[in-house]
């Protein structure tokens, strides 16, 4: 039996010290020297011509065995992103491969690696990643496990930094097809390429965190304050378990955020909170596993309730689109606040938020209010 995947603590990862002209020299260098380019995309019929089309890597992050050579930020109607090449030291054949990938900020203020997409007449979604089995009347469903596709909270900081660097952002429109799989309109499922490292990885009971049972969840259903950790996984917000603060802003919550990665008491998972003006939320965690992927995330997951991780502001709108319109809503039943000024799509879920047990212990303890 192979080893388990060994754990890592380690500050995050700055971008290099390196000029745009620099990176791109050191990324045609590996070129020369047998490196391949394998997108999963339409570029898989000429691979260096995404080179040529404008997606010469300019910044370059390391972490673990893996680096990142990052285009600067481009921007769709649906999404902001980089055209990230993924290379990884161990590589099969002894020959170095680098991975198209697109890394995309979503909604929740995540930066993600797409794991396909979906586009057609009557469909334009970016797949979010493995699926997860449900019960609904009495019928199996299936739901993205969006968490899979989160990029480690090591390198979000760094992507945050890259945003503006580039100057003014392009629009883009063909990045996605060119380096994407595309898949059938009813496919939310990823293909092997993301899957099978996750199932390997998980195949071994001892990579898996807290057994693969949830580290934290609601002893009574939508009762915030009915939340509770299996020991040891609680956020330790000690000045040892507070690994660092970055900031950012944002005009959907009003100006500046404050984003803290934070250790479990154990040790074994992260978190990352965020804090806005006015509202504080918990993203989901990541075990501190130094493994990751060629999509560059981790392969060993951590389950908790889904609804302990409400973003500060979430979709809550009537659905027109249906007949008859339907509410459809992201926030817990009946802890839905006001609809933001920004976007009438999302409406406030501090009503939720600050009965959570953790949140009010988060802003005791470290925002001191």
């Amino acid at each position: 039996m192979s080893s388990p995947i060994p754990t890592k603590i380690v500050p995050s990862a700055k971008p290099a010290e390196m000029s745009p002209a620099q990176v791109a020299r050191e990324f045609r260098a590996l070129l020369d020297d047998g490196m391949q380019i394998r997108p999963a995309g339409e570029a898989k019929r000429d691979p260096e011509s995404l080179l040529s089309r404008g997606y010469t890597p300019k910044y370059k992050l390391e972490l673990f065995d893996t680096v990142f050579y990052l285009t600067n930020v481009r921007q769709n109607e649906d999404i902001r992103f980089y055209v990230a090449y993924v290379v990884q030291s161990k590589s099969a054949g002894g020959r170095k491969t680098a991975f198209p990938r697109i890394f995309y900020k979503d909604l929740s203020l995540i930066w993600r690696a797409a794991s396909h997409f979906i586009r057609s007449d009557t469909e334009n979604w970016i797949g979010k990643g493995d699926v997860r089995a449900y019960m609904e009347n009495g019928e199996e469903l299936y739901s993205s496990a969006e968490s899979t596709t989160d990029l480690p909270l090591e390198i979000q900081t760094g992507l945050e930094s890259l945003i503006r660097r580039g100057g003014r952002i392009r629009s883009d429109q063909q990045a996605l097809a060119l380096v994407l799989r595309r898949g059938p309109d009813d496919r939310i499922a990823p293909y092997s390429d993301f899957s099978e490292p996750r199932r390997k990885a998980q195949s071994d009971p001892r990579n898996l965190i807290n057994r693969n049972r949830p580290v934290a969840r609601f002893s009574r259903h939508n009762d915030p304050r009915s939340l509770r950790f299996v020991s040891g996984f609680e956020p330790d917000f000690s000045s040892k378990g507070i690994l660092e603060l970055s900031t950012s802003t944002s005009k959907l919550y009003g100006g500046e955020l404050r984003r803290y990665r934070v250790l479990s008491r154990n040790r074994k998972i992260q978190y990352f909170f965020m804090a806005g003006p006015h509202q504080a939320w918990v993203v989901p965690p990541q075990a501190t596993t130094a493994q990751l992927s060629s999509f560059g995330l981790r392969t060993v997951d951590v389950v908790a309730d889904d609804d302990l991780f409400v973003p500060g502001y979430e979709y809550h709108y009537l659905d027109v689109t249906v007949e008859p319109p339907e509410f459809y809503s992201q926030i817990p039943k009946g802890y839905a606040g006001k609809t933001s000024e920004l976007d009438a799509y999302r409406a406030d879920a501090s009503p939720w938020l600050e009965k959570l047990p953790v949140v009010r212990e988060f802003r005791t303890k470290v925002l001191n209010a």
